[in-house]
């Protein structure tokens, strides 16, 4: 375990049981409430070098909570809590919905594979199947897990199938195989002792062993227990113990994986991506959730995030400061297995959002301009920042996009869960707004636009160059 550094989502099961967590916790830890509740984050909505170009509110059907969101070559697939959106954005100044499948579930993490979407399933139904109505969750036969869907249609998406794991799949991180399988790592956590299929420790993760030929006989092929010594139960103001992961990005291409998981940042040899290897354990005393991580491309650095307050509370205030409910820079010393972390440095949004905006380090994925360390993240009610982390000891905001009603009336308040760069442009996941696409015109950016994926998952780093 390397030391902490200088001193300085988490809540899954009912939005009700998260907000009441969340907001007990800010009180109880954070200190008194912000004294700039009335003042806007700034005189704009979005910095010179951001361009807000199109926006696509939540259809009627699929009309919860927006999530997660992956990409497949002109689509965007947006993750909700009722099911999933597909959007054709190959103009992208006006994409397009192209089909909705109302599927619940809770969370809908989605990750894409070809013809395959994967869905997370973390609120219990009563069978696999879409339609099937939540059960209770003291109900030992209630589903949770992951749902396949077939795809090639993208205007009739397919049900195929589906995996039952245990305390359900909070997210999930598709791991490529080979030319006959892949695989899915499923991350979630023990909430309660109430839940008869749930209970803690929960310090494993569920891998999911998927024929591509026969997707439908996908079954879980390891259950590899991570924290054997129970993880980061002692640590003051964590907002949960270690019992499991939040979320594991993947660098297949380096055989490197990095877990945010609660209480501890982890750093993971996944050479056989069936047996993944812990090798390094850190911890951060500003830390109260470990939530989500990104490699640079060189794999030379990690960026850790913070979900202080569960998301949902206030943590972007001048009173809570600059460490906490932040990300965190860590470098990479080695190669591969044999890396350490080290801590650089920390980075949160300077634009205070006061004591009525829950604010605070949500998802986010590198700028792919070859050679540099840019990122761009979402913030929730902070909206989505965009990263020059060059110096990773001086990280520093270069743009935003912040849709506010403070700054001007006729604005729906943004609140948005992750915001990712595709094929020259970003694409947020706004909880309320729907899809936004932004298009950044700051010079240190453009060569981005060179770069062109096939399919992105954020959760599994494609390594980039110019041309690709």
């Amino acid at each position: 375990m390397s030391a902490a550094p200088p001193a300085g989502r988490g809540l899954r099961r009912s939005a009700a049981f998260a907000l009441t967590a969340a907001a007990a916790l800010f009180t109880g830890l954070l200190g008194p409430a912000s004294a700039y509740a009335d003042t806007p984050p700034s005189d704009s909505v979005t910095s010179d070098n951001v361009e807000h170009i199109a926006n696509v509110p939540k259809p009627e059907a699929v009309n919860s909570t927006n999530s997660d969101l992956a990409f497949t070559g002109d689509y965007v697939i947006g993750g909700n809590y009722d099911g999933f959106v597909i959007y054709d954005v190959s103009e992208p100044e006006d994409p397009r919905i192209v089909s909705e499948v109302l599927c619940p579930g809770g969370q809908g993490d989605v990750s894409v594979s070809g013809d395959l979407l994967y869905f997370a399933v973390d609120y219990p139904r009563a069978g696999e199947e879409c339609g099937a109505p939540e059960t209770p969750v003291t109900d030992p036969d209630g589903f949770e897990g992951v749902r396949i869907f077939d795809i090639s249609d993208k205007t009739s998406p397919e049900y195929v199938a589906a995996v039952r794991t245990d305390c359900g799949s909070h997210t999930l991180t598709l791991v490529p195989g080979d030319d006959e399988r892949e695989y899915v790592y499923v991350s979630s956590y023990a909430p309660a002792e109430e839940f008869p299929n749930c209970q803690p420790p929960h310090d494993k993760i569920a891998i999911i062993d998927v024929p591509l030929d026969d997707p439908a006989s996908a079954a879980i092929v390891n259950e590899p227990v991570l924290f054997p010594d129970g993880g980061n139960h002692d640590q003051d103001g964590l907002l949960r113990p270690t019992e499991g992961c939040h979320d594991i990005t993947v660098y297949p291409s380096k055989d490197l994986a990095a877990g945010a998981c609660m209480g501890d940042g982890i750093l993971m040899d996944i050479s056989d991506p069936v047996e993944p290897i812990v090798t390094e354990v850190v911890q951060d005393t500003n830390f109260a959730f470990w939530h989500s991580a990104t490699f640079t491309n060189d794999a030379s650095a990690v960026i850790f995030t913070d979900e202080l307050g569960g998301g949902g509370a206030p943590t972007c205030t001048e009173e809570i400061g600059p460490e906490r409910g932040a990300n965190a820079i860590y470098t990479l010393d080695g190669e591969g297995a044999d890396s350490t972390l080290e801590f650089a440095s920390y980075y949160k949004i300077d634009r205070h959002q006061g004591d009525q905006q829950a604010c605070v380090a949500h998802n986010g994925s590198l700028i792919p301009v070859p050679g540099q360390n840019f990122f761009v993240q979402s913030w929730y009610q902070g909206g989505v920042s965009v990263i020059d982390f060059n110096d990773p000891t001086n990280p520093r905001e270069i743009g935003y996009f912040d849709p506010d009603d403070r700054i001007d009336p006729d604005i729906q308040n943004g609140s948005t869960w992750s915001a990712y760069y595709y094929n020259g442009h970003v694409y947020s996941s706004d909880m309320r707004r729907g899809l936004d696409v932004l298009k950044l015109t700051d010079p240190r950016l453009r060569p981005a636009e060179r770069v062109t994926y096939d399919e992105f998952n954020p959760q599994t780093q494609p390594v980039y160059r110019p041309g690709r």
